[in-house]
């Protein structure tokens, strides 16, 4: 038995959706660490389209446990209305198959607004946010003064929790202008849908601690990419928490001996929502057929993504810090129609060539990328489920791309439908 953490080796939007999917069908356990409603993951299974934002992808599948984690950061209004839209479509939802960390962070109104507030008066400097709330809540827990859904349980408490966060961010309202927010309504509106959250509340660690105990198999699931991570990310144009795969035991409770494989999601192309540097990035015709192709736009936003060639030396750096065992290469029929198709495998920085992204911003947007360059193959791989099968220059792309990142291709998707998978190596 092996359990199995799934991170986003770029900056997210790699596919991760899709992959958990089709790996939750050896698993019985699927949980979220990080991140909110600000991830999206797009699932295509028998022509039905699901596109989840805050329920871990194994939901859609029967007979397995799906489980938010305390490192989730939820706003229960669109967690609750997620719900309903899956219910809508078939799918069952209830206590027995979703289970809600009663120390996981509410995202609440005023999260959104703060959100707002700050990317509008940021103009240039924007970090480009989902405006969902997310770093303010996370703000807030670091700050130790955010409502958790334990506290919901009590009216009391929740209405002392209300009054200490609403201090804080009303004394910043009132320095920027706006209108105070107001507690008791905010109250109402929490204590109305409290049952219908604390139904699904448990004390996650524990249900994971019996979980192993069961011999069960866990997939941990993770939001965004680690090139969005807070520490090791492209600061400050990152999310607000960790996405590499480490956080799987902080954003849940249990030991790092509980993983054992850690499966990195990895686009055969490079993309990235919002600001901050992309050193790969394509503003050309084939950076607009790779957007096109590969139907490049948010799950959550609609945002368009802005695209690029595959940037070898970031993926290496990022399956480095988290530890990365294998990686599932994504999209790969995306590139089939090019007459030839670049990896960067060096950057030129004032003159000298690195090998890494360096930590600063300013030497971040600074970097020239040196390329590799290799033959398209100008065939169909749609569908392809065997290595062998694919046109042999996909095969030297594929070849050449392992052996630079130093680490082995554990599968290849070669469509978004879930049967469309080459299977290399198993993570279970």
């Amino acid at each position: 038995m092996r359990n199995v953490v799934v991170v986003g080796s770029q900056w997210g939007d790699e596919g991760k959706g899709k992959i958990v999917d089709w790996l939750s069908s050896e698993a019985d356990v699927v949980i979220r660490f990080q991140g909110g409603h600000n991830a999206g993951h797009t699932l295509v299974i028998d022509g039905v389209t699901y596109k989840l934002r805050l329920l871990p992808s194994g939901i859609v599948r029967k007979n397995k446990i799906s489980v938010i984690g305390n490192g989730v950061v939820i706003d229960p209004w669109a967690l609750l209305e997620e719900i309903r839209e899956i219910k809508s479509k078939g799918v069952h939802v209830d206590e027995k198959n979703l289970i809600i960390s009663e120390a996981a962070n509410l995202i609440l109104p005023f999260h959104k607004e703060m959100d707002e507030i700050r990317e509008d008066a940021a103009g240039k400097a924007k970090i480009g946010t989902t405006r969902r709330g997310i770093g303010p809540a996370y703000e807030d827990k670091i700050g130790r003064r955010s409502i958790r859904v334990m506290d919901l349980v009590s009216e009391n408490n929740l209405d002392h929790r209300l009054e200490t966060v609403l201090i804080h961010h009303n004394a910043i309202r009132k320095g920027l202008g706006k209108k105070i927010f107001k507690k008791d309504q905010l109250k109402k509106d929490l204590l109305s849908i409290a049952p219908e959250i604390l139904k699904f509340s448990k004390p996650v660690w524990k249900k994971i601690d019996e979980f192993k105990s069961q011999g069960k198999k866990i997939l941990f699931e993770g939001a965004q990419g680690i090139l969005l991570d807070v520490d090791h990310g492209t600061y400050p144009f990152v999310t607000s928490s960790n996405t590499v795969a480490s956080a799987a035991a902080t954003g849940t409770g249990c030991g790092l001996s509980t993983i054992n494989y850690v499966l990195g999601i990895t686009k055969a192309y490079t993309t990235r929502v919002g600001e901050g540097p992309f050193p790969t990035e394509l503003k050309d015709n084939i950076g607009e057929t790779l957007g096109t192709r590969g139907k490049e736009f948010g799950t959550v936003t609609s945002r368009k993504r802005r695209c690029g060639w595959f940037d070898g030396v970031l993926v290496r750096q990022t399956i480095k810090i988290s530890g990365i065992d294998g990686i599932a290469l994504t999209k790969l029929d995306v590139l089939d129609e090019l007459d030839e198709i670049k990896i960067c495998i060096g950057y030129d920085l004032n003159g000298k060539k690195i090998d890494y992204l360096p930590a600063s911003v300013e030497d971040q947007l600074k970097v020239r990328p040196i390329y590799k360059t290799y033959k398209g193959w100008k065939s169909s791989t749609k569908g392809i489920k065997s290595f062998d099968e694919l046109p042999k220059n996909a095969q030297a792309y594929i070849s050449g791309l392992e052996k630079f990142i130093e680490t082995k291709v554990a599968s290849i998707s070669t469509s978004p439908e879930r049967k469309d998978t080459i299977l290399i190596e198993s993570p279970f």
